[in-house]
């Protein structure tokens, strides 16, 4: 009972994160909670997570926030409210670090979607125990995107509805991000699903 009360509240946390960004967006929070490389390095660390939750305009924000829709959609129910909030804030943090360290040409970023290919990621990797051919599927689609953004750049078209530059490094970090908690997250979940199992039959 108490596991499913957990899931029930994860949709909540998804609801919470798109009000959140229409709420920064609606603000005019932007250049504010950006990614900025200077006001980093000169004591504004919390730009490395904020920088994740706004956005360059009206057409980025949709474009990010109905891909999160569908990931929901598809991979919400496997973690609890706190394993999605983890899973998120851990995403967005190595999006911004990753970012920091290994990309030093890029001093701005804004934007979801680095986020949201750890969401995905992590999503994904809980969904192998459920629907493993399908999960396998989508990991392989994000995996070959991952693969023509560093190869070719951009998805066709993705720069015109972002109404900017599309820095897909930041969606390789996040894919990182989310692969490193969901693992966690999933092998934390095996190991209480056999302690509950032992102790039933003891």
């Amino acid at each position: 009972m108490l596991q499913q009360r957990l899931r029930t509240a994860s949709y909540w946390v998804a609801i919470g994160i798109i009000m959140l960004c229409l709420a920064l967006h609606l603000a005019g929070l932007a250049d504010q909670l950006r990614f900025d490389r200077h006001a980093i390095e000169t004591g504004k660390p919390w730009l490395l997570l904020t920088g994740n939750f706004v956005h360059l305009g009206t057409s980025h924000l949709m474009m990010n926030m109905l891909g999160f829709v569908l990931v929901v959609t598809l991979v919400w129910e496997h973690f609890n409210w706190i394993e999605w909030v983890l899973v998120t804030l851990f995403s967005s943090l190595v999006v911004c670090v990753g970012l920091y360290f290994f990309d030093p040409d890029i001093n701005f970023y804004v934007g979801f979607s680095g986020t949201l290919h750890g969401v995905i990621v992590a999503g994904c990797l809980a969904d192998l125990r459920h629907y493993p051919k399908s999960a396998a599927l989508l990991l392989a689609l994000v995996a070959a995107k991952l693969i023509w953004e560093q190869l070719a750049g951009p998805l066709p078209g993705s720069e015109d509805v972002a109404g900017g530059n599309v820095v897909v490094n930041s969606h390789l970090y996040g894919a990182i991000g989310g692969a490193i908690i969901g693992a966690v997250l999933v092998v934390l979940q095996k190991r209480s699903l056999t302690t509950k199992i032992n102790a039933a039959q003891d």
